[in-house]
């Protein structure tokens, strides 16, 4: 994977049977680094119109998200490693159908 030039601050928010954000401590929010730019890609994919707004979401950040895994599963050692096969057959399939748009 190149140098990485895009940073992603990634919070996940769980919404209550009302509709509002949960109260107290239950956000999840990490920073992601990414060679390739999420948003230019996600304005390609919703152009297309094939998948929902929320999965063609989806589909880039699970993208990026699996890419850096499998990076770091191919050093030596990493508790992800025997989980290598398996994440660059995901990642092929997930770029096969952003490659179709």
């Amino acid at each position: 994977m190149s140098s990485s030039k895009h940073r992603y601050r990634i919070t996940v928010t769980p919404i209550e049977a009302d509709g509002l954000q949960c109260s107290g401590r239950c956000t999840i929010e990490f920073e992601q680094r990414s060679p390739r730019n999420w948003m230019r890609e996600l304005e390609g994919a919703q152009r297309q119109r094939r998948l929902s707004c929320n999965e063609d979401a989806s589909v880039v950040v699970a993208t990026g998200l699996l890419e850096t895994l499998a990076a770091a599963a191919r050093e030596d050692g990493h508790p992800l490693a025997a989980l290598q096969p398996e994440l660059d057959g995901l990642i092929a399939k997930l770029q096969t159908l952003r490659d179709a748009q």
